[in-house]
C-alpha cells in the first residue's frame, strides 16, 4: 500500500497527526515521520502538517531544505495540508508583517482582526479556537462520507484567501465566512486539524489515504 510521510520541519504536533494516520490506515501502508528530503520524494503520499508562525515555518522548511520536495510532491501525489501546512500554499502570509510562503496557489493568509462579531454583536475571540462547522463547496473524495456542515476542531488566527474562489472546497463561519479547506488536482488542505476532530477527521484522513487523484 505504500508509505504515507508525514513532514517533519520542527513545527507542529507530529505524534498526533501520526497516530491518527497509522489507526486508520490500510494494512500494509507505512507512516513515517521524516525531515528527509529524498524520503519525501520516495513517499507515496505527503501529510504536511503544522501549527505556529508562517515566518518560523518558512525559515525552517528552508533550513531543512524541504522548500522543493514539498512543491514537487504538491505537483505529483496525494498531498494533503494542515493548518499552517494549508496556509503556506499561498503566495503571502500577513503574519510576522508579511511573509514569502511556497506560492503554490495565488492568494494570501489574512488576519482575522480584532473587532470580529457573532450574530449578536458580542466580540469573538481570536484565536479562532475549537469546534467549528465546515460546509462543503463542492463534491470531493476527502469528504466521502462527512456531512455537510459537518463539526472539526480549529486553532488559528489567520485564514486563507485564495484569489481563485474555484479553489475552495469548504467555508466556516467566525464572523466572517473563511475558506476552511481547499483542493485542486492531487492537492488537498484544511485549515481545521482533522488528528483533533474525533470521528469526522479520522474519517477525512482515511478518505485521504484511499484517494487516487
Amino acid at each position: 500500500m505504500g508509505t504515507v510521510a508525514v513532514v517533519d520541519y520542527g513545527m507542529g504536533n507530529l505524534r498526533s497527526v501520526a497516530k491518527a494516520i497509522e489507526h486508520v490506515a490500510p494494512a500494509g501502508m507505512r507512516v513515517q515521520v521524516t525531515s528527509d528530503p529524498g524520503e519525501l520524494a520516495a513517499a507515496d503520499r505527503i501529510v504536511f502538517p503544522g501549527q505556529g508562525a508562517a515566518r518560523d515555518c518558512m525559515l525552517e522548511l528552508d533550513r531543512r531544505g524541504l522548500r522543493a520536495p514539498l512543491l514537487d510532491a504538491a505537483h505529483s501525489k496525494p498531498f494533503l495540508g494542515i493548518c499552517m501546512g494549508m496556509q503556506v500554499l499561498m503566495e503571502r502570509s500577513e503574519e510576522n508583517g508579511g511573509t514569502a510562503c511556497l506560492g503554490l496557489y495565488p492568494g494570501e493568509v489574512r488576519f482575522f482582526g480584532h473587532e470580529l462579531k457573532d450574530a449578536t454583536g458580542e466580540r469573538l475571540k481570536i484565536p479562532h479556537m475549537g469546534w467549528n462547522q465546515v460546509w462543503q463547496a463542492r463534491a470531493h473524495p476527502i469528504w466521502d462520507g462527512i456531512p455537510d456542515g459537518e463539526r472539526f476542531y480549529f486553532v488559528h488566527s489567520y485564514h486563507v484567501v485564495p484569489k481563485d474562489p474555484e479553489l475552495a472546497l469548504g467555508a466556516t463561519d467566525y464572523g466572517i465566512r473563511f475558506v476552511s479547506a481547499i483542493a485542486r488536482g492531487n492537492v488537498a488542505a484544511v485549515q481545521f486539524h482533522p488528528e483533533k476532530s474525533a470521528e469526522a477527521g479520522l474519517s477525512l484522513l482515511r478518505n485521504f489515504l484511499h484517494w487516487n487523484p
